[in-house]
């Protein structure tokens, strides 16, 4: 049975990710941490104050924080190897660095969502934007009001699989947003663009668009559960790796 140590364990995620663990027939709960602690019922595990604590009893940590403490367990590690799924989104230079370094110690699986249907949708993304190359693309993200990144991790991994298919640099076509007279839209831009209401689980549209036609590829969460059950597969798939940065299409063998 691999025990699995939950990073973030008082977020939203976190309490999900522990819930769906209860009755799974592969991995178990082995530590919480927080270093303010838990409120609620973590049945046997370990609740740890400190990193030390968590490592010592887990075989895989998963994280779902915010930025600061994904750099924060990603530093600890470095000298400290462990198995680590990295859910957080939002790490910045700074993180995606230290990810390259930590994976050369240790497995790290990274992903922006743990969605089968999301890695469906970005192989989909890919195969769409090599075959219609002359179709304008254009991604918008939906999200509960509650989020505090924009855009999405997703929807920046849905972007960027589109620029590489059409060998285009991201961060030179990407559009975020506009406003006023902009011009006409460029042939190789790709928009992304955000919106926050209510209490919207995720939901992810890859348009194409072309004179007399358009697709448009929509991917809808109605449940955390949906990514809890992805990061818990993960977590059990990463144990035993050889070191290195894998994705979740490794993990489902895409």
């Amino acid at each position: 049975m691999i025990k699995i140590g939950m990073h973030g364990a008082n977020g939203k995620m976190g309490r999900e990710i522990i819930a769906n663990l209860a009755g799974n027939e592969f991995a178990t709960l082995g530590a919480v941490y927080d270093p303010c602690g838990v409120n609620f019922d973590v049945g046997g595990a370990v609740v740890a104050k400190y990193l030390k604590t968590l490592f010592e009893n887990c075989d895989v940590v998963v994280d779902f924080s915010v930025r600061e403490g994904a750099l924060s367990l990603l530093n600890y590690a470095r000298t400290n190897p462990k198995a680590l799924v990295i859910g957080t989104t939002g790490l910045g230079e700074e993180g995606e660095a230290l990810l390259g370094h930590a994976s050369a110690l240790m497995p790290i699986l990274q992903a922006t969502n743990m969605s089968l249907g999301v890695a469906v949708l970005n192989r989909l993304t890919e195969i769409a934007a090599k075959a219609l190359a002359d179709f304008d693309i254009e991604i918008t993200e939906m999200h509960h009001r509650y989020k505090k990144d924009a855009p999405s991790g997703t929807a920046l991994t849905l972007a960027q699989t589109a620029a590489s298919a059409r060998n285009l640099n991201l961060s030179s076509v990407r559009v975020s947003g506009r406003d006023g007279m902009v011009g006409a839209r460029t042939e190789d831009e790709i928009a992304v663009m955000s919106l926050r209401g209510g209490d919207i689980v995720g939901r992810h549209t890859v348009g194409f668009y072309n004179d007399g036609e358009f697709i448009e590829l929509n991917h809808t969460a109605t449940s955390r559960a949906t990514f809890a059950k992805g990061a818990i597969k993960t977590a059990i798939w990463l144990v035993g790796r050889e070191p290195g940065l894998y994705t979740i299409n490794d993990c489902l063998g895409f």
